[in-house]
């Protein structure tokens, strides 16, 4: 069971707000909005907007829970730690630790094979290969340490937000638009409009996986209780903005028949622009989500190895060399789960089973919130939320769950 003073790091504290806000908008901005606008727009039309808006809501609120458990146990494997402070059950800890490894592996899978259908339209080459070689190469840069790690994430997210506000730039430049009017973004009362609208959240809420994976670098952050809560809100305005403004941009440029069914869907609001912005633009794209892939690969590494390192799975995968001071076994480990994933499962399943994941331990861990906020407070000085807050994130995030099965 959890004592009330975090054990001793091992790792190394080497991120700072700037780096772990760069970090979070890296794996958020560069898995969604890069990869599954279009599968959004297709299910819930020229709403797709309002679909990541209801999931950017809903993931505020779990944000909230994360921001506080996070300076109250700020260690690798966040998730199950602070299931396991909340329910005081090992079992649930292991199983809440296992399900938030998977969902950066699966994540990653999916952003590995869009980020391979970007490189396709430059390159040609066939997209099992690229996703192989992509899968490969984060994996060694994962492997190298994780000031470097995300040093390598950052760059790459300036890289990309950049991007994305070049497509909102592009796109609001268009003389011909071939999407929407913009006042036909908005829905009325059809209960038809609104159902697709909550099924599309689902995979909305994808685009925003990624703040929680900045709880299980919470080991390696300097002054977590005021940096964690800091980066994790910093992160969620930001990509909620940049969210909305290019689903916004894209559904009045592309038309919905030809984006609906695009992996690459950015990359069509400029069909009509010169070739070397279509190729800039692609280059752009294939940075971005392959940023997505490198971040889930730390992120899932850091679970397995916050388990091992508390008995919960095999002690190798524990195992930390001088020379990297990263997770070795647990990274080969994520890497070959990647490459699996990638050659078996389509991109939209993928998304929607990380989304389930997620979901389920949202749920889990706002209720370890509650019950730890029921309990006499016994911890070091940490970030606070109300009560409601955890409150809302279960209806809320138990709503979009069965969302999925509009």
């Amino acid at each position: 069971m959890h004592t009330a003073d975090p054990p001793t790091p091992k790792l190394r504290r080497a991120l700072t707000a700037p780096l772990l806000t760069l970090y979070g908008l890296g794996v958020t901005v560069g898995a969604g909005i890069y990869v599954l606008v279009g599968a959004t727009a297709e299910v819930a039309g020229p709403y797709a907007a309002v679909s990541f808006l209801i999931a950017a809501l809903v993931v505020s609120l779990t944000a909230l829970s994360y921001a506080e458990l996070a300076t109250r146990y700020p260690v690798s494997a966040g998730e199950a730690a602070y299931v396991e402070a909340g329910f005081q059950r090992n079992w649930i800890a292991v199983l809440v630790g296992l399900a938030v490894a998977a969902s950066g592996v699966i994540s990653a899978s999916a952003v590995a094979i869009g980020a391979a259908s970007y490189l396709h339209t430059l390159t040609n080459l066939g997209t099992t290969l690229l996703t192989i070689g992509i899968v490969s190469v984060m994996g060694l840069i994962a492997l190298w340490g994780i000031a470097q790690s995300v040093f390598v994430a950052a760059v790459i997210t300036i890289i990309e937000i950049s991007g994305l506000l070049f497509v909102i730039g592009w796109g609001m430049s268009v003389q011909d638009p071939q999407g929407y009017a913009f006042s036909e973004t908005f829905p009325g009362f059809e209960i038809n409009a609104w159902r697709g609208i909550f099924a599309a959240s689902l995979l909305a809420f994808f685009a925003f996986v990624g703040f929680e994976d900045m709880a299980n670098v919470a080991e390696e952050v300097k002054d977590p209780v005021r940096t964690i809560p800091k980066a994790i809100l910093l992160t969620l305005v930001l990509a909620t903005g940049l969210y909305l403004a290019t689903s916004i941009t894209v559904l009045l440029v592309v038309p919905i028949d030809t984006l609906s069914t695009s992996t690459a869907p950015l990359a069509l609001v400029f069909s009509n622009a010169p070739e070397v912005i279509k190729q800039g633009f692609a280059a752009v794209a294939v940075v971005a989500t392959v940023n997505g892939v490198l971040i889930q690969m730390i992120m899932a590494s850091r679970v397995i190895y916050g388990l091992a390192d508390r008995d919960h799975l095999p002690k190798i995968l524990a195992s930390v060399p001088q020379v990297t001071q990263t997770p070795v076994v647990a990274t080969l480990l994520v890497v070959a789960l990647i490459l699996l994933l990638t050659q078996t499962l389509p991109i939209g399943t993928l998304a929607e089973r990380t989304s389930q994941i997620v979901l389920g331990v949202f749920v889990l861990v706002n209720f370890s919130l509650i019950f730890l906020k029921l309990k006499p407070d016994s911890t070091r000085q940490h970030f606070h939320v109300p009560l409601v807050v955890p409150i809302l994130g279960v209806l809320t995030s138990t709503l979009l769950f069965g969302a999925g099965f509009l």
